[in-house]
């Protein structure tokens, strides 16, 4: 079973200044519940108790969220807003958090391999705060682990987008299997390619689950486009061994990282609870 989770944590957020300026973007709330917290819930929800996270300067509040405030817990108990913190203290008890800081912003791929100390020798996921994911059923990564328990070999989490936005993501050619148009065996891959360089348009979404042998192929994967260590070129090694699934996941995407999709999920979520 997969139990350890990795959180890549310690972007800069530039474009949510000066809102990050102070405060870790990953800590930015949809609602009242931070985007981490999203995500950690949604890799308990997998069956995920160990949550690494790859951390940089300035993001000590990360820590202190995950942990509990007992002097807060002091001063409401008894109260009507005693209740708000069920959530997150249900997390902090269910959850071990452990920590690691990324010296260097040199890539997602960079990122992960920053991460080896807190997973050692065993298949993980990846998740990616930005990425909101929401599904009627069964979470993204539980999705993701029903396939992993199939093929046993590294899963991306795909969807499709409109051709002129393939620049933002990495693109993904593969040969379907099982006759389902959810799954694919991966046999190319490509960062960020323009619209007319792209194979296709089902792009990598923030969700990974990878077999370990990643961490050797990402200490051999020289640095890419922007000269950071893309995780998308140390996979498609993987591919080539024909050791890569893609799954076109069921559910909506959310791509906090951009401002418009920060305000669709805010939106989507108050609507749900009936707020707005």
């Amino acid at each position: 079973m997969i139990k350890k989770c990795l959180f890549p944590a310690a972007g800069f957020g530039t474009r949510f200044l000066p809102a990050t300026k102070a405060v870790p973007k990953e800590m930015l709330p949809i609602l009242t519940k931070p985007l981490l917290q999203y995500a950690v819930e949604e890799a308990l929800d997998a069956g995920m108790s160990n949550m690494a996270i790859v951390t940089g300067k300035g993001k000590r509040a990360i820590e202190d969220h995950f942990d509990r405030n007992l002097e807060l817990e002091a001063q409401i108990q008894g109260t009507q807003k005693e209740v708000l913190l069920k959530e997150i203290n249900a997390v902090c008890n269910n959850a071990t958090f452990t920590y690691v800081r990324q010296k260097q912003m040199l890539g997602l791929g960079h990122a992960i391999l920053t991460g080896e100390p807190l997973i050692g020798n065993e298949p993980f996921a990846v998740h990616l705060a930005d990425d909101l994911c929401t599904s009627e059923k069964d979470s993204t990564l539980t999705q993701m682990i029903q396939v992993y328990n199939k093929y046993q070999c590294s899963i991306v989490a795909i969807e499709q987008v409109p051709m002129n936005q393939t620049h933002k993501y990495g693109v993904i050619a593969g040969d379907l299997i099982d006759n389902t148009n959810d799954t694919c065996r991966v046999t190319n891959m490509i960062e960020k390619p323009a619209p007319k360089e792209a194979p296709t348009n089902m792009a990598i979404i923030g969700r990974y689950i990878l077999t370990p042998d990643i961490f050797n192929i990402l200490k051999q994967t020289k640095p890419g486009k922007d000269g950071e260590i893309q995780i998308t070129d140390a996979l498609l090694t993987q591919a080539k061994q024909g050791s890569l699934i893609a799954y076109k996941f069921k559910g909506k995407r959310f791509d906090c990282g951009s401002i418009q999709g920060y305000v669709e999920a805010t939106n989507y979520f108050a609507k749900q609870q009936g707020i707005i």
